[in-house]
């Protein structure tokens, strides 16, 4: 018998009324505010500053992935519910999946197997609706400034050319990189270029993830940057009277989702930023609230370490003041056969050779972490295709770093397959190994902290500047922006900015192609290669795989 898709074991699990989650960690039932049986949104007021102070905050990321990814959902679901199988208290704090992945490449993003978040088809679909406000707060803010363009008397003297506010999307679609608008006759607006970012990339959805409460989301939207105006003056959203009506929109989207795990334990899933496009963590508000309803909270940060995991400690730690307790990263054999120059139709074969080359991979964000203060905890998310030898040798090696290497079968065996992960998370917590320190200093030039970056976590030997970036960092020091931290655009594929440079490249340096910066989230942007903020779909989108039946039954999502 074949093993069931993660879309038919989350149809067939006994899914718990959200009241019944809610009491597990001291929600009241009327505090809830429903979204049908099994999700609802969670009042601010449960954040405890005391009790956060008192809990434990685990951080999961994982090695630079495969195509398909390593896993971090799953084994961020899997070791919230092997915590709670050791006897401890523990919630899971994700984020939300964006359409865009879900049609395009993953076909979903609950996690997978026995360690899924559910209800699965809802948090894959419109969930509470949260991208959907942002959506609409974003596009908001793009149809004033076009109006204040059309109303010669109210113009506020912006200079067309010099707007950098996008429309966003939730959904894949590279034709929307750049368009024209304003076309048809002077009553269709002012013609220009403009473009499309998708959802998750948006200054909006930063801000949602970055607030610390509703006054804080009205002063970082008022901040957000539009434009120039023809004398050169900086407008900003709240010259538009924007922040009021974008903040309505979002009155909904800042309070944290309840869900549950396939096990009945609490998880709260919050915003939803792209780590190689934008900052890659849940909000700052959920984290929080995950802290004050629980003893150990586990969240993960996108797509390899050098992305989401660096992001973490430099943008949402310092914004929320939040440091990691345990740091897990998540590995598996096939990546590192990736890694090691196996083949695409080679990843799911043994290959100990591959992974005695591609291993060089996981020592390097090892040793970044190292650079952090933290002392990780490796989780070896278990394939049916890895070999005991592969395994073995991958453990060896982690020990000669004096980190621990543990195999991770939450993908079919659930919690219980993950208490031995959980209690050597308990136990790098209760050594105390971790002493957290960032890399760089927020009053160091932009261009010392992008190289901080790029030589620190990547093992670039520099970072190079273009023209148009280097006339673009003008614009942030004249803005009084350089003091801001860096979120970098890159390619998750690669610890460089050359997808094609797999394991541990050296030797080579990152170029900074140009600048974006999100005043009202509060970071720069720099855009390293070829990376877009608007993914396009694969030669075959998951979408072409799924359907439903008269009866509404969803098939191929998973």
């Amino acid at each position: 018998m074949s093993f069931p898709t993660d879309l038919e074991i989350a149809q067939s699990a006994q899914i718990k009324h959200i009241r019944e989650i809610a009491d597990k960690i001291g929600i009241d039932r009327e505090d809830l505010e429903y979204y049908g049986k099994y999700k609802a949104k969670i009042p601010l007021k449960y954040i405890n500053e005391e009790k956060i102070k008192q809990s434990k905050l685990i951080l999961v990321s994982a090695i630079n992935p495969t195509p398909a990814g390593e896993g971090k959902t799953t084994v961020s679901v899997g070791l919230c519910d092997g915590l709670n199988k050791v006897g401890k208290k523990a919630v899971a704090v994700l984020r939300e999946p964006s359409l865009g992945p879900v049609f395009g490449i993953k076909g979903g993003a609950a996690g997978g197997g026995y360690a899924q978040v559910i209800p699965m088809v809802d948090i894959n679909l419109h969930f509470t609706g949260d991208f959907s406000a942002v959506e609409k707060a974003n596009n908001l803010l793009s149809a004033l400034i076009d109006n204040k363009l059309q109303d010669k008397k109210r113009t506020l003297n912006i200079d067309p050319r010099t707007i950098v506010w996008k429309r966003v999307m939730d959904m894949n679609d590279r034709s929307l990189r750049h368009i024209v608008i304003g076309l048809g006759g002077s009553t269709n607006g002012i013609t220009r270029e403009e473009g499309f970012n998708i959802t998750p990339a948006s200054e909006v959805m930063a801000i949602l993830c970055l607030s610390k409460d509703f006054e804080d989301l009205k002063n970082r939207l008022g901040n957000i940057f539009v434009g120039y105006t023809f004398d050169k003056k900086p407008i900003y959203a709240r010259d538009l009277n924007a922040q009021g009506a974008m903040a309505i929109l979002l009155k909904d989207a800042i309070r944290p989702n309840l869900v549950q795990t396939l096990e009945g334990n609490p998880a709260i899933l919050h915003g939803g930023p792209f780590a190689n496009i934008a900052q890659g963590t849940n909000t700052i508000i959920a984290t929080k609230m995950g802290l004050s309803l629980a003893d150990y909270v586990v969240t993960e940060a996108g797509f390899g370490a050098d992305l989401g995991a660096e992001k973490f400690m430099h943008i949402k730690g310092h914004y929320g003041n939040l440091k990691p307790d345990a740091y897990v990263i998540v590995a598996t054999i096939r990546a590192l056969r990736y890694h090691g120059g196996a083949k695409k139709g080679e990843y799911e074969s043994p290959n100990l050779q591959a992974v005695k080359k591609g291993i060089e991979n996981l020592k390097k964000h090892i040793e970044n972490a190292f650079k952090f203060g933290l002392s990780p905890v490796i989780a070896i998310n278990h394939f049916a295709t890895d070999s005991q030898e592969e395994i073995d040798f991958v453990k060896t090696e982690c020990e000669k770093l004096g980190v621990k290497a543990v195999l991770a079968d939450e993908f079919v065996h659930g919690g219980e397959g993950m208490k031995d992960l959980a209690n050597a998370v308990l136990q790098s917590i209760d050594e105390a190994k971790n002493n957290f320190r960032r890399l760089y200093d927020l009053n160091d030039s932009v261009e010392n902290k992008i190289e901080t970056i790029a030589k620190e976590v990547y093992g670039a030997d520099a970072a190079v500047f273009s023209q148009k970036a280097k006339n673009q960092l003008k614009s942030i020091y004249d803005l009084g922006l350089d003091e801001l931290p860096i979120c970098m655009a890159k390619t998750q594929k690669s610890l460089s900015d050359d997808e094609k440079k797999i394991g541990r490249p050296t030797g080579f340096k990152v170029t900074v192609r140009e600048f974006e910066f999100a005043a009202g989230a509060g970071f720069i942007i720099p855009i390293l290669g070829d990376m877009m903020r608007m993914p396009g779909l694969p030669s075959i989108p998951a979408a072409e795989g799924m359907d439903i039946d008269k009866d509404g039954n969803i098939v191929g999502l998973s």
